[in-house]
């Protein structure tokens, strides 16, 4: 059974900027996704943010390309009205992640939500690891 992961923004934004040292263990997880072992899925919220980091990293048409590139490789799943008035009652700390848990929690098989600040995800029912721990606890090393 392939691994369903969710991915936190932050993960994506340290893959396409080649961040230190947060791009090699990204990288690791969506060369695992393209060899068909990981299924990643992203909130569709996370879209624009993603876009509009990267583009102080790249440029526009850099970062256009980055975001036409994450759409081919991963599942994108709507956040809908129901979901935001469900992060509104969730308690975190931070609503952005908090849409990103519900959205994570519809999710079928869900294995894990990935993210570079696991505190921030505190109240969740779902694992969260960072990409490095993610792949240690798989033995897997970047």
């Amino acid at each position: 059974m392939i691994s369903k992961l969710f991915i936190d923004s932050d993960v994506v934004i340290g893959f396409f900027t080649g961040r230190e040292p947060f791009a090699n263990p990204a990288s690791e997880i969506f060369e695992l996704n393209e060899q068909g072992k990981l299924e990643l899925y992203i909130s569709a919220v996370s879209i624009n943010n993603i876009y509009y980091i990267v583009r102080k990293y790249l440029d526009h048409k850099r970062a256009l390309h980055a975001v036409e590139e994450l759409i081919e490789m991963i599942q994108v799943v709507a956040t809908t009205k129901s979901k935001i008035i469900q992060a509104l009652k969730n308690g975190f700390k931070d609503f952005e992640d908090s849409i990103q848990y519900s959205t994570a929690l519809t999710i079928d098989g869900i294995e894990a939500i990935i993210t570079r600040k696991v505190k921030d995800y505190e109240r969740s029912d779902i694992a969260v690891f960072t990409p490095g721990n993610y792949l240690k606890s798989k033995g897997i090393e970047s």
